[in-house]
């Protein structure tokens, strides 16, 4: 006798269930941009115009929520770091990536909030991550061999840098929108190899930052 299980199918969702589960991510994806991942899931159900169980019905934990609105925000990133590879320039490839990044930052609460959170391995959003994170870390590389970018600043050095430029225009954005391009571009000229000293401390593994800013 076999003992191989018949095959799972998954029965497409009804009409009804598709619409729902589509006005959420697009809600999701409004009030994310605009609070952050820890924004009120009653406010994304409030926007989708269905109750909160229908919301639960559909994504059963924020994560599942976060991870089916920001994947393709990820991915977009992804592709921001293939075209920086693409520049022949490894300063200027650098720059350009970083700079890019920063962009979606600014115009996306959520998005800023993806890029230090960490999600579960297996998830969508965190394999688009990975890829990126293998991209970033190529431009930091080929910047470094090239001796325009200093040997010894990292990939979560500068990512969490350029995060913290970004969440430190929050507050004046309204008065000063493009400040944060000017901290920016003071934070990356003092990243030259020709302007570094010596840092203090061991910079952050990438495996305890994940475990440290795990999102729940």
């Amino acid at each position: 006798m076999s003992t191989e299980s018949a095959p799972v199918t998954t029965r497409p969702l009804r009409r009804d269930a598709q619409r729902n589960r589509e006005l959420l991510l697009a809600a999701a994806r409004e009030v994310f941009a605009e609070r952050g991942l820890e924004a009120p899931l009653e406010e994304i159900a409030r926007r989708a115009g269905v109750s909160i169980g229908t919301l639960y019905n559909r994504f059963p934990s924020r994560v599942d929520l976060v991870d089916a609105a920001l994947t393709e925000l990820v991915e977009t990133s992804v592709r921001i770091a293939e075209r920086a590879l693409a520049n022949p320039d490894p300063w200027q490839g650098l720059v350009e990536h970083f700079t890019a990044i920063a962009e979606l930052q600014v115009a996306d609460r959520g998005f800023t909030d993806i890029c230090v959170y960490a999600l579960p391995p297996g998830s969508a959003t965190e394999r688009a991550k990975r890829r990126g994170a293998e991209l970033t870390l190529a431009l930091c590389e080929r910047a470094q061999r090239a001796g325009v970018l200093r040997p010894d600043v990292t990939l979560t050095d500068l990512v969490l840098l350029v995060w913290a430029v970004v969440r430190a225009s929050d507050g004046v954005r309204a008065v000063a929108p493009g400040v944060w391009r000017r901290h920016l571009a003071l934070l990356l000229d003092g990243l030259r190899s020709d302007a570094a000293h010596p840092l203090p401390g061991q910079p952050l593994d990438p495996e305890r930052l994940r475990q440290a800013m795990a999102f729940r």
